[in-house]
């Protein structure tokens, strides 16, 4: 029967040769690839061309899908980036001295073989590679049979690069598509340390139930954005279009409007010609769909209580009316999946409210959700949003991808 165990056993003996490689060598390789990126754009467009044509254009994951000569650009520059980032190995967090002349000192180190499962987003191949590869850290790659021929492609070269430097090329491992291998990785607690997966709920869901390897979670998103009576609505509506069109593909978009029943016809008519002009298909509660009807909003259908909480991933999102503050936050706190969540007011009693309360990995006043991203937190390239509480939650990116180690030095002292 066909195994992985020979890649796994390999990844994790390659966690001995990367603890050695300096800060300045990791600097090194990471601006070497992103120079041998660009060199090689026109054939990772070709291969990623391939893939594109075995996708429907209506999928919404073809976007996710898609590498272009400026988003190769944009993925060098990502690398660069992670290159300069401090290293977040080997930090002391503390350092005392016992009575008895033990110093015991806890630091940072490496997690080990980073094992990432994710769908249609190439991109995730050289930003979990780079991340990975700056904080000592062997990652396996499986990544999804969408992106198969442009995922080769990258793995090549992040290969030759690594090969070129000296280094031992299985700190970079890319599994095989079939499913049948993924149950093995899941099961792999001797040489795999943690399982990340990103992409739908459905897979998230699927690998959180069947993983025996501990497990971050990241990328489910349903992101709400609630309109307060007292709220600016020209910001609200500008708010709401950016959260929702400008890549709708995405887990930090906006899948739902909660409005309060005051500002509601106001908002809505504000609203839908923006969305309108982008064909978002609008599923709307029986208050917002009398108002959205009587106005002629064409993409327009009554939402069934399955279109709360779901993640849309495409020019699509639900909308509520709510009485009141209270049951804006109880309606969100019932359908979120603690990604990202907003709120656009002047009331600044209820802004705080909001945000202390509303459980969520980021919470935001008066601004559109697509702010969730490691890069434009400052972090650098992500492996994802975390949305659970343990080890990391927000944006995943490198400062989180250590664990912490106790060393006691000793002169021949016994307890």
């Amino acid at each position: 029967m066909e195994t992985i165990n020979h890649i796994l056993k390999s990844a994790s003996e390659a966690t001995r040769v990367i603890k050695n490689i300096s800060a300045a060598k990791k600097e090194e390789i990471l601006i070497d690839l992103a120079n041998e990126l660009l060199l090689h754009t026109d054939e990772i467009i070709a291969e990623n061309k391939k893939d594109l044509a075995k996708m429907d254009d209506s999928n919404p994951k073809k976007d996710r899908l898609l590498l272009n000569v400026e988003r190769i650009k944009g993925l060098a520059e990502s690398l660069r980036e992670v290159a300069i980032l401090e290293d977040p190995t080997d930090k002391v967090i503390s350092d005392k001295v016992l009575k008895n002349g033990l110093r015991i000192q806890k630091k940072t180190v490496p997690l080990g073989v980073v094992g990432v499962i994710y769908e249609s987003r190439p991109n995730v191949t050289i930003d979990v590679a780079s991340l990975c590869i700056r904080s000592g850290n062997v990652c396996v790659l499986r990544g999804g049979s969408d992106a198969y021929h442009t995922n080769i492609c990258l793995v090549d070269i992040i290969k030759s690069v690594l090969k070129r430097n000296g280094v031992d090329e299985n700190i970079v491992q890319l599994l095989p598509v079939e499913r049948a291998f993924v149950a093995e990785l899941l099961n792999a607690t001797k040489y795999v340390d943690i399982i990340i997966p990103r992409g739908s709920q459905q897979l998230i869901d699927f690998v959180r139930e069947n993983s025996k390897v501990p497990v971050i979670e990241t990328g489910a998103g349903v992101c709400h954005t609630y309109v307060e009576e007292t709220a600016d609505l020209d910001k609200a509506v500008n708010i709401i279009t950016n959260a929702k069109v400008t890549r709708p593909s995405v887990c930090n978009s906006l899948d739902s409007i909660v409005v309060d029943a005051k500002v509601a016809d106001e908002l809505l008519e504000k609203v839908a010609p923006k969305l309108a002009s982008y064909d978002v298909e609008i599923f709307a509660d029986d208050r917002s769909y009398q108002v959205l009807n009587k106005i002629g909003y064409k993409s327009l259908q009554k939402a069934t209580e399955e279109d709360f909480g779901r993640e849309f991933l495409d020019f699509k999102c639900s909308v509520k009316v709510v009485d009141s503050f209270e049951e804006a936050m109880e309606h969100i706190t019932e359908h979120s999946s603690k990604h990202s969540e907003a709120i656009v007011s002047n009331d600044q009693e209820k802004i705080e409210k909001f945000m202390n309360d509303i459980d969520a990995a980021a919470v935001y006043s008066n601004a559109s959700t697509r702010f969730t991203d490691g890069g434009e937190f400052g972090l650098g390239a992500e492996i994802g949003i975390s949305t659970q509480k343990l080890h990391a939650r927000g944006p995943f990116a490198l400062e989180k991808l250590v664990t912490e180690k106790w060393f006691v030095t000793g002169d021949g002292q016994i307890r």
